[in-house]
């Protein structure tokens, strides 16, 4: 469903006034592609790395200008992933992170609420460090409400609980004292997109990556 999300953004944001108009894309739905936070949190547990790698090394032959990976957390394997590209994979996270610089100049604090396999692989840890920011983690609280959003209604159930959305992230701003905070799951995309927040300062990662997308593939048509 989040998947669905970025593809109807993309091509609700086409500046498209007839079928040519929008964009030429090849979607790849692999569904049951291991869960990434689950090898993350535990190298024992099936790696989603190998068939990320046979997606990709089918799509090089169909020759596309770019790639983008619509999950936050299997940026983890983003190294590997780009290695066996042959043309760039947009890096998600850290188009996230640059937007802020843009959108809230003035911002030092920066959370962020995602997977828990998110958060144990660094990976925004690392990008907003890297950009100046104060990086803010979730608290123990938080992060099992996040859980309960992502993986018992979105994913089993396709529900977005719109007051367990908007309390947990409203808490990283009361609570964690954060001047900006990243939606670093492309689930709580999806909720955003449903039940979107208006009045806070939130960075929405795979909204950003639908503007890249766009910008990218814009160009390359002219």
């Amino acid at each position: 469903m989040a998947t669905e999300s970025y593809i109807h953004q993309l091509n609700l944001r086409t500046p498209a006034h007839k079928d040519q108009d929008y964009l030429n894309y090849i979607l790849v739905n692999h569904a049951t592609v291991p869960d990434r936070s689950d090898y993350i949190l535990d190298n024992s547990k099936p790696n989603p790395l190998p068939e990320l790698l046979e997606d990709l090394t089918q799509q090089n032959t169909l020759k596309p200008d770019f790639y983008t990976l619509p999950c936050n957390t299997a940026h983890y394997f983003y190294e590997d992933l780009q290695a066996a590209a042959n043309v760039p994979i947009l890096h998600m996270p850290r188009e996230a992170v640059k937007e802020i610089k843009t959108k809230y100049p003035k911002a030092k604090r920066v959370g962020i609420v995602a997977t828990k396999g998110t958060i144990a692989d660094h990976i925004y840890d690392d990008e907003i460090m890297a950009a100046g920011y104060e990086f803010v983690r979730p608290t123990q609280e938080i992060q099992d409400q996040t859980n309960e959003l992502i993986f018992d209604d979105i994913k089993d159930q396709n529900i977005v609980d719109r007051a367990l959305f908007h309390g947990f992230v409203q808490k990283m701003f009361e609570e964690q004292n954060c001047d900006v905070v990243i939606l670093g799951c492309t689930e709580l995309s999806l909720a955003q997109e449903r039940e979107p927040i208006e009045k806070l300062d939130i960075i929405d990662a795979q909204s950003v990556l639908v503007d890249r997308t766009l910008e990218l593939a814009l160009k390359d048509q002219k």
